[in-house]
């Protein structure tokens, strides 16, 4: 049976991939780190031409906004670094006419061929870096003093920022569209 993903406290899909990352986590937790992880966010039933094929392609917009969260230390739009790997014939998003509507037949590209997208799915994955401020001591430095030291932080920390950070990759995402929309809208 397929659970609600709001009613689980890791929004994974495959329940088995969220259990294990509640045991790292908590592991993490145990021994006074942190760690990272990745989001993949999907945007379904964008319209074929938001973006524009240079500066303002979905990719730049998208990425600007992304990396405009702190943790943001990584994306990927589609299959990413696997196309680069992959001759242009595997890579290409062949597209077609069904039903009066363009679509592709594959998805490689993240539903963007070109800076503009095609129809298909927006997907992207982002990296979010483990959490810096940990109960573990790190070696440092005393700015005022010049002199190099270790600082151990006390309290409470999060042993991993990453479902916290779900639902800003998915806003600065929604607002990122709506931006595109209204650009198209004035053109």
């Amino acid at each position: 049976m397929f659970t609600k993903l709001s009613t689980l406290s890791l929004p994974t899909i495959d329940e088995q991939a969220g259990q294990g990352m509640a045991t790292l986590i908590k592991t993490a937790q145990e021994v006074k780190d942190s760690v990272g992880g990745i989001i993949e966010c999907m945007a379904i039933g964008l319209p074929v031409g938001l973006g524009e094929p240079y500066f303002d392609s979905v990719e730049s917009r998208l990425a600007h906004a992304l990396f405009s969260v702190p943790a943001v230390k990584a994306l990927e739009f589609g299959q990413g670094f696997r196309l680069s790997v992959l001759a242009g014939s595997a890579a290409n998003d062949a597209l077609q006419i069904k039903q009066g509507k363009v679509c592709a037949l594959t998805n490689n590209n993240g539903g963007v061929q070109g800076g503009i997208s095609n129809g298909m799915p927006l997907v992207f994955k982002v990296g979010i870096k483990p959490t810096p401020s940990i109960g573990l001591p790190q070696k440092t430095i005393n700015v005022v003093k010049k002199t190099n030291t270790v600082l151990e932080i006390k309290g409470r920390h999060d042993p991993c920022i990453v479902p916290r950070a779900v639902v800003v990759i998915e806003a600065v995402t929604a607002w990122t569209i709506l931006d595109l929309y209204y650009m198209a809208k004035r053109a």
